[in-house]
């Protein structure tokens, strides 16, 4: 399939929010207090663009739930249509766009061209992001302890919290896809 293809067979971020289970209420909570800045300039110039983006993602994904209503609220005020596309039903595509080569990490926004030509791609996370699970993961005990799986679990709760509430790392999302795609 080609991305044009792959875009038509993805769902509306409308069906897609409704369909989660898992972090719908933090990605409606990111998208509610979010409020992209004022880049009128770089908007206008997205528009005349004309571009569209695939988003590979799942509702389990904490990264996925701080990313997304970021994209969205570029996508508003862009005019940039937006179609979600489940990793995990979607292998053929995920596995074209693995994090250094071997990770099906998420989330990827593919951005295509009107005749379906990928002009960018984002994801999974924005520098400074990176660094905190870099850091957060440093703290974790060898995988052979006891209480490996539990600090696991907490390191996640916490990740899981700095996302929906940490508003620095909602600004750097936005930058980190705002450089993106003024290379386009």
């Amino acid at each position: 399939m080609d991305l044009n293809q792959w875009y038509d067979k993805g769902m509306s971020p409308d069906t897609y929010i409704e369909s989660m289970e898992k972090h719908k209420e933090n990605l409606l909570h990111v998208f509610d207090h979010f409020t992209p800045p004022e880049d009128e300039a770089f908007f206008r110039t997205l528009k005349m663009k004309r571009i569209r983006v695939i988003a590979l993602t799942e509702d389990w994904c904490g990264d996925a739930m701080v990313n997304i209503p970021i994209l969205l609220h570029i996508s508003e005020k862009a005019n940039i249509p937006v179609r979600m596309l489940l990793r995990d039903s979607n292998l053929e595509l995920m596995d074209q766009y693995l994090t250094n080569g071997k990770a099906r990490s998420i989330p990827i926004f593919i951005f295509i061209d009107e005749d379906g030509k990928e002009v960018a791609k984002w994801g999974p996370r924005a520098e400074k992001v990176q660094q905190f699970i870099n850091q957060s993961r440093k703290s974790l005990p060898s995988e052979e302890a006891d209480d490996y799986q539990e600090k696991v679990k907490e390191m996640l709760m916490f990740m899981t919290k700095s996302f929906r509430d940490n508003t620095d790392f909602w600004e750097e999302i936005y930058n980190s896809i705002k450089q993106t795609l003024i290379k386009v």
